[in-house]
């Protein structure tokens, strides 16, 4: 899709450069002998990571790299507490659902608690591809429709379905014709009229899928926008677009894979930001804090109605190991205030951006809530500067920060670390972005 940058190719390792490293080159020449042409790596000089610990990634050398990337593991990388659930469950027990289990139904039963009173059920899976593949054939069945309506650089998966949703993936070409793709790069200049002017996108997107004859089935929307460059604010501004597919019979599937479990800091979902009743919800990849496991939560009406004509049925979903892992993600997060922390680390580190950005021209718009900020590079015109984007990114890895990029033209910084992440290590990330800024002019 033209103008839209494939998450993919943002901060992508090209299997045709040489690192410059021996070993590197020769780690990188078996990846492609055995993963093959699909497999991708970060960094101009890709890492060879051999070890976690909190915040911390450690190369094979001993070199150490603060992660302000990496969301799955949500509660820090090897937590002594996950690690203890999951050991102590996989030497107890690791079976499917065609059994009853205490432990899905302990951890279900915590899970629904947090949602809205008519999201009563929930199915797991195994991968947030899964969960929004589960929710498309959900929506599509209760609603008798095939139109769905995305954001112009979201991304949802992986599967065949769910890569015809999620534009950023598609290198070569358009969306498929049952899928409508609203713009959101020009929300921010919106102000507080950002609401409205999404909702008038989107309620083009439902005449338009009617004229095609697809009609509206859903709205997906990632809560927090992660690929689109974050965008969080104001927060309800999303209450008017739901409310007009859902006034014509559509359904709202909140994506919370990246901004869910307290990541945003005011809840545990960042549909709530917005005071949103989602009809579906997914999940995934923090669920687990790196053990593969997601969900879809959804009223009781929409899955039996799948159930009567379908029926779904995943091995390795909600097996025992699964939901030991969640249930010690849910302690870790209540036990050690991780919400709480997101919201004031998240604040400070905001604030430290937004000084940062008046003594550097190439800094941008900075946008976000919780654990969860996107920063814009921008040229001299105020243009989206995809390239000193990349230049940053690897200059950070240089200096042992790892980040991503995110947005429609691949200029905005990700910044989504472990949610223990501390006011710490916040300095430590804008002391060395400055710096790194400084050594890409």
């Amino acid at each position: 899709m033209k103008g839209v940058r494939s998450i993919l190719d943002q901060n992508a390792f090209s299997f045709t450069d040489n690192s410059g490293d021996p070993e590197i080159n020769r780690l990188v020449a078996k990846r492609l002998e055995t993963v093959g042409p699909t497999s991708m790596l970060f960094y101009r000089k890709p890492l060879h990571i051999v070890k976690g610990e909190g915040v911390w990634l450690y190369d094979a050398a001993g070199e150490r790299y603060l992660d302000v990337y990496n969301n799955v593991q949500s509660v820090g990388h090897c937590h002594p507490r996950v690690v203890e659930a999951v050991s102590r469950q996989m030497a107890e027990l690791n079976v499917h659902t065609r059994y009853l289990h205490e432990g899905i139904h302990r951890y279900a039963g915590r899970l629904l608690e947090t949602m809205p009173a008519p999201l009563d059920r929930m199915v797991m899976t195994c991968t947030g591809s899964e969960s929004n593949d589960m929710a498309l054939r959900l929506v599509r069945h209760y609603t008798g429709r095939q139109g769905i309506i995305v954001t112009e650089a979201a991304y949802h998966g992986n599967t065949t379905a769910v890569t015809e949703i999620s534009p950023s993936s598609l290198k070569k070409r358009d969306p498929a014709e049952h899928v409508y793709v609203v713009p959101v790069a020009g929300l921010t200049a919106q102000g507080e009229n950002a609401g409205h002017w999404f909702a008038e996108q989107v309620r083009e997107g439902i005449r338009t899928l009617d004229s095609r004859g697809y009609g509206c089935a859903a709205l997906i929307v990632d809560t927090i926008f992660s690929s689109d460059g974050v965008f969080a604010d104001p927060a309800g501004f999303l209450q008017e677009a739901v409310g007009a597919v859902q006034a014509q019979g559509g359904l709202f599937i909140a994506d919370e894979v990246q901004p869910g479990f307290g990541r945003t800091g005011d809840a545990m979902w960042g549909f709530a930001r917005h005071a949103l009743q989602p009809d579906v919800v997914t999940m995934g990849k923090p669920m687990g804090n790196g053990f593969p496991m997601s969900a879809v939560v959804a009223r009781e009406a929409l899955l039996a109605a799948l159930a009567e004509e379908e029926g779904y049925f995943n091995t390795f979903g909600g097996n025992s190991v699964a939901v030991a892992a969640g249930n010690a993600v849910l302690d870790v997060i209540e036990d050690e205030g991780l919400m709480q922390n997101a919201k004031a680390v998240g604040h400070y580190l905001k604030t430290a951006l937004q000084v940062l950005a008046r003594d550097f021209a190439e800094l941008g718009d900075i946008r976000g809530a919780g654990l969860f900020i996107g920063v814009d590079f921008v040229d001299a015109d105020g243009d989206p500067d995809a390239g000193r984007a990349t230049a940053v990114i690897n200059e950070l890895r240089n200096k042992g920060v790892l980040i991503g990029a995110a947005g429609k033209y691949g200029n905005s910084l990700k910044i989504r670390p472990p949610l223990v992440f501390s006011q710490a290590h916040a300095d430590i990330f804008i002391e060395r972005l400055s710096a790194a800024v400084l050594a890409t002019r």
